[in-house]
């Protein structure tokens, strides 16, 4: 199962759920309305009329008459009990649209900033990065829950922008790298799979479920204290509602609890398998639920885990009727073949540290490492199917090098990157023109809208290590991302305003530059309001064939001349390449002087694509790159760009041919390209 088989199975769980919610929250409404039919309708004439006359009264309930009288009662129960669920899941989803940073806070995680200097945490953010820049996606907001001793992690959040994944003490002290490694992996599959936005909707349905549980705890405790203080004769009778109610709700928690097992036991299966495809290396996930039962179920939580426990990496606390996780012995034989409960035996003896997998993973990346410098990078073209599995599962040899990669970034662009300080210069940075008239231009935009200090920090970056490398400006970006998004919003505001006037600051948009900036008003917009990010809709590519020209054009049309025969020529054969992947003959490349509006309204429609569309989607612009039988690093980052906008975040590409020809054709606002037949 790819990426958007996952995506389209999240979304249909989505609606599984609300369709279970409204089933459970009927059930409830209805048991609410038989106890209050009993009191008010029942108990006042079995009180009149005696216990004998019982059973005549009861078979009353059968006349229309009975509840043509009542039924008013009836309608206001069920719009009060409805009411009340509804508003108190609503209000529940809404005190977590903070995403996932929220929920983590609210277990108790402490953020780990990227400048930490605690090993442990320092490896934990260097696992989370590696994993997100190979699998291009913002690099998540990263927590540890420092007073839980535990193996366990969970990951929770709206979309990839506002994500964040925690960890607890435990993980990061009895797991080592390639253990971190797979749990991080397994966390990510979550990211890509939707499961977050499931996991933040069952917590808001559990909420409401299990409201009127509390409702009747709380009319219980205070008619106790109304029976004790006074002489009231009713006081029995209300003690009853109280209870009764208190079973309604624990029913209704019952089917609820049921309803969040039965879900979250095969998303975990899912997500094992995943991870598994994340690191080429089953041992890892495998290793870290083998130390779990070694340390005899160590994943339970000392805090109350019963909101999260669906979102968990490993049980949050015992439970034999409703277990959200599989036994951790099956989930270890769906990874590892021939494995033998006595090993846990063994491991809980021994638990000795495992360094060889860890040592050949650097060796192998000081190896690509000297290649690379060396000149002999590995070469070859790649496959688009391959690309499109590898969504959501990057293997072992892009996480390499997402390693090599980051390795070759100049420490002090590193750490820019990851100061809260400098995020917004390295971001500036990123967009700094090699024309000297240009750039004098860029940063006149930068002191007026951010100030002299931030405009003499970007001059220093660009005195210490030249003009930006295109390798390196969109993995520049989603580092700095988490530090980004921790500034105010008006520092937000006044950074993307810089962005838009750096762009179009030589009257020339460079459509990857005029691309990055629209990625990063997205990437902070869906970070500061994450409950808005739309991952996929429910519209079709066969009706957005307007727009996937206009998308398929800027592609086909960027780094060639086409003021010349040749380059339009080329661009056309582009353009065609990747329209008849997606099976949609449109001969005309379409480009004019409008091209940035129009862009922007294409890729707002696209976003909006089901996940089975937007799989042709990305077939269809790979091809259109491929249409010359080369990528260059300008195609690559424009790819990726491009998919990142509707929300697919294409892996890092490792096994591209390279070309010399690094550089980026300008594309004039007045130039318009001819149409040909």
């Amino acid at each position: 199962m790819n990426f958007f088989e996952h995506q389209e199975k999240a979304r249909k769980q989505s609606r599984w759920i609300i369709l279970a919610f409204l089933g459970v929250a009927l059930l409830i409404v209805l048991a609410v309305d038989l106890l209050v039919l009993a009191v008010v309708g029942i108990a006042p004439q079995l009180t009149s009329v005696g216990a004998a006359n019982a059973p005549s009264l009861f078979a009353s309930l059968a006349h229309p008459e009975f509840w043509a009288a009542n039924a008013t009662t009836l309608l206001a129960t069920s719009a009060g009990t409805g009411g009340l669920i509804g508003l108190a899941s609503l209000g529940k989803i809404a005190s977590l649209r903070g995403g996932g940073g929220k929920v983590a806070r609210d277990m108790g995680a402490t953020l780990v900033t990227p400048d930490t200097r605690d090993p442990l945490r320092r490896r934990l953010y260097n696992v989370v990065e590696e994993i997100s820049l190979a699998s291009g996606t913002p690099v998540p907001e990263v927590y540890v829950m420092e007073n839980e001793p535990g193996i366990n992690a969970f990951a929770a959040g709206y979309s990839p922008a506002d994500a964040a994944v925690a960890v607890t003490q435990g993980t990061l002290e009895k797991l080592n790298r390639s253990e971190l490694q797979g749990v991080i992996a397994h966390e990510f599959s979550h990211i890509f799979n939707g499961d977050m936005r499931i996991n933040i909707r069952m917590m808001g349905v559990i909420f409401g479920i299990m409201v009127i549980a509390l409702v009747g705890r709380k009319f219980l405790s205070a008619s106790r204290y109304r029976v004790s203080s006074s002489r009231d004769n009713n006081g029995g009778g209300i003690i009853a509602i109280g209870a009764a109610l208190m079973i309604v709700g624990y029913i209704g928690l019952f089917f609820a609890r049921w309803m969040k097992s039965a879900l979250s036991r095969q998303r975990e299966y899912l997500a094992d398998a995943s991870a598994v495809q994340f690191t080429r290396d089953p041992l890892g996930i495998s290793g870290a639920l083998k130390k779990i039962a070694a340390y005899n179920h160590s994943s339970y939580l000392k805090n109350d885990a019963e909101e999260v426990s669906h979102m968990l990496f490993g049980s949050g606390y015992r439970s034999l009727m409703f277990a959200t996780h599989p036994p951790l012995e099956k989930r270890i034989e769906r990874l590892e073949r021939g494995f033998s409960p006595h090993e846990i035996e063994q491991l809980a003896k021994t638990l000795q540290a495992q360094e060889r997998r860890e040592h050949i993973q650097a060796q192998k990346a000081e190896e690509e490492q000297a290649r690379k410098k060396s000149g002999k990078t590995k070469k070859g073209f790649f496959d688009v199917q391959s690309m499109i599995d590898d969504i959501g599962n990057p293997d072992i040899e892009r996480i390499l090098a997402a390693s090599v990669l980051a390795a070759s970034i100049p420490e002090s662009l590193n750490n820019s990157a990851h100061s809260l300080e400098w995020a917004p210069e390295v971001l500036f940075y990123c967009l700094l023109d090699k024309d000297e008239r240009v750039r004098d231009r860029q940063l006149m935009a930068v002191v007026e809208e951010m100030g002299d200090i931030s405009e003499k920090k970007l001059t220093h970056l660009y005195t210490t290590n030249g003009a930006p490398d295109p390798d390196q400006r969109l993995p520049l970006l989603e580092m700095s991302f988490p530090t980004l998004k921790r500034r105010p919003i008006s520092d937000i505001e006044k950074i993307l305003r810089t962005v838009d006037r750096m762009a179009a600051a030589d009257n020339q948009v460079d459509s990857f530059e005029y691309l990055l900036s629209r990625l990063i008003r997205q990437y902070l917009r869906d970070a500061h309001v994450p409950n808005r990010a739309q991952v996929n809709g429910k519209k079709q590519l066969k009706d957005s064939v307007q727009q996937l020209s206009v998308v398929v054009s800027v592609l086909a049309a960027h780094g060639v001349d086409r003021q010349t025969a040749q380059g339009l020529q080329d661009a056309q054969k582009a353009f065609r390449s990747g329209m008849e992947t997606a099976g949609i003959r449109h001969t005309n490349l379409t480009f004019n002087d409008s091209w940035q509006s129009e862009l922007d309204g294409a890729l707002d429609q696209l976003r909006k694509l089901t996940a089975r569309d937007k799989e042709k989607l990305v077939q269809a612009l790979s091809n259109t790159v491929l249409s010359d039988q080369k990528v260059v690093t300008s195609e690559q980052e424009m790819l990726r760009v491009i998919c990142a906008l509707v929300y697919v975040p294409l892996p890092i590409f490792h096994t591209l041919e390279q070309s010399t020809d690094k550089t980026t054709k300008k594309i004039p606002k007045k130039a318009s390209a001819k149409k040909t037949k």
